[in-house]
């Protein structure tokens, strides 16, 4: 019966996000029409996010190391377990953003306006089309734009998921542009919905985010940049380890 009721949530979700984003398309599409707009575009996209789930009892709560100032730059590194955590990240970052990600998005029926727009596509199986993505990826962190990469690059097929191996690209990227680097832990979030939710459906409850203090980049060299992944790693890893023992105590 639980698994019965799950299944049902998670098309509940899927037509909430369907519907509302069908209502917002006509702005989603004028703004999508000139990068000037593009921050209007997130800031639309921030709504969305956070009405489409909120409709079928879906929170986020972020909790902070550190107060983030929005008016900087960053790359902000999330680990990955959910659809949710694309919603989340719009939600989180207060300032224009793009995300990063595979090429598939590109003609994905909701994700396509944006990933040909505001964001950046990627085929990590083409040199030439990642050379591309990065150098647009640059482009965008030098006009002040965050970046949104999941470095994981994928959402982990164990379930429970276990933390995938990280790409190096976007720390590489940071350090060449002296760029912080915010680490952010999704802690719960594939308990409400993992991956698409077509496997084990869904649930309302809070999905929670701990958003790590942000990483200086200015000292470090290009040669530090598989250190620098492997730190922030180590920072995820031992929030997830830290959460799942105190919630096995609880």
């Amino acid at each position: 019966m639980k698994m019965i009721l799950k299944k049902v949530h998670i098309y509940l979700y899927v037509m909430s996000v369907a519907l509302s984003y069908f209502l917002l398309w006509p702005f989603f599409k004028y703004f999508s029409k000139k990068p000037a707009r593009y921050h209007s575009m997130n800031k639309l996209r921030r709504a969305w996010g956070f009405i489409s789930s909120a409709l079928v009892g879906i929170l986020y709560n972020f909790e902070y190391e550190e107060p983030v100032d929005w008016s900087k730059t960053y790359i902000i590194c999330p680990n990955h377990t959910s659809n949710l955590d694309i919603s989340a990240m719009c939600i989180l970052v207060n300032s224009n953003c793009s995300f990063m990600g595979k090429q598939e998005l590109e003609d994905g029926l909701v994700t396509g306006i944006f990933f040909r727009s505001v964001d950046i596509a990627v085929n990590r199986e083409s040199k030439m089309s990642s050379f591309r993505a990065f150098k647009k990826a640059s482009e965008k962190l030098k006009e002040g734009v965050s970046l949104v990469i999941f470095p994981e690059g994928m959402i982990s097929d164990h379930y429970p998921p276990k933390l995938c191996e990280f790409k190096s690209g976007p720390f590489r990227l940071a350090i060449e542009h002296k760029i912080p680097i915010i680490p952010v832990t999704s802690v719960n979030t594939w308990e409400i919905l993992w991956d698409t939710g077509t496997k084990y459906g869904s649930r309302p409850g809070i999905c929670h985010f701990y958003v790590h203090k942000p990483i200086d980049t200015s000292k470090l060299t290009t040669a530090d940049a598989d250190t620098l992944r492997d730190d922030v790693y180590a920072i995820i890893q031992q929030k997830l380890a830290t959460s799942e023992k105190l919630q096995t105590i609880a």
